[in-house]
């Protein structure tokens, strides 16, 4: 079963988050077993939701692309990362 992702990053502003967009290109260039993403930014920051294949593909997404690019750009702070099983998984429209 695929594994949900969910991210709170407090100190990422949406300039930040845009930029990582743009230089990590996930949205062109898709990491294996990335399966979905949305963020959304509130009150207290960033929150990302996604859904991956495995906990490992969303881990070495991490080392090799998204934790280089934010500190390249000098993001501060890490992120609340919680993983867990999806139980149930229905996109009829993605």
């Amino acid at each position: 079963m695929a594994t949900v992702m969910l991210m709170h990053w407090p100190d990422v502003t949406k300039e930040q988050y845009e930029q990582i967009r743009k230089d990590v290109r996930w949205e062109t260039d898709v990491p294996a077993g990335a399966k979905f993403h949305t963020a959304w930014f509130a009150d207290d920051g960033l929150h990302v939701f996604d859904l991956w294949d495995s906990p490992q593909q969303f881990q070495n997404f991490v080392n090799t692309r998204l934790g280089p690019a934010t500190q390249q750009i000098g993001i501060k702070g890490q992120p609340k990362v919680e993983l867990s099983d999806a139980h149930a998984v229905f996109a009829p429209n993605v």
